[in-house]
């Protein structure tokens, strides 16, 4: 048994790595109406690019949700695109591929993630990065208080889908 499963609140998906996508695919259904199908398909790679990248896949699974309510084809009016609403314009020579591919898009997100949380120090800055970049966030009060209200929705979201497993 692992120290996270002894401790309530690390970690909410448990057994093998097929036994928690299935756990998060039924959650994302249940948490965010996500389609079977869809959530079926992102669930493993989440929880792969979040054990790879050292971050809480139920965190990664929020994003994915508050950025673009798993639509894989989305982009915003800024240029982001995909499910992690990846700015190719600044992350193009880190993520090589297409962005709007699943798979693509969730390695990025979670790298960029990983490489903000490495750089802020602590997750929830990370997440305030990842919404309004890090020098939006250190040199503006406004977008300050814009990334740290966007970190606030992804954990709000990330408490919804823990309800659901």
């Amino acid at each position: 048994m692992s120290l996270c499963i002894a401790f309530t609140g690390c970690n909410s998906l448990h057994g093998s790595f097929q036994q928690r996508s299935t756990q998060l695919a039924q959650g994302l259904q249940n948490a965010y109406q996500v389609s079977p199908q869809v959530a079926q398909q992102v669930a493993p790679v989440i929880i792969a690019n979040a054990e790879r990248y050292d971050l809480p896949p139920l965190t990664v699974a929020a994003m994915i949700q508050q950025e673009s309510s798993y639509r894989a084809q989305v982009s915003s009016g800024a240029g982001a695109v995909g499910l992690m609403q990846i700015m190719p314009k600044y992350w193009q020579k880190n993520c090589p591929g297409d962005l709007y591919q699943v798979d693509i898009n969730i390695a990025c997100g979670s790298y960029i993630l990983n490489r903000y949380q490495q750089s802020a120090g602590s997750l929830k800055k990370a997440l305030a990065y990842y919404n309004v970049g890090p020098t939006g966030y250190e040199n503006s009060w406004k977008m300050k208080r814009q990334g740290k209200r966007y970190a606030k929705q992804v954990k709000e979201k990330e408490k919804i889908l823990k309800k659901q497993l």
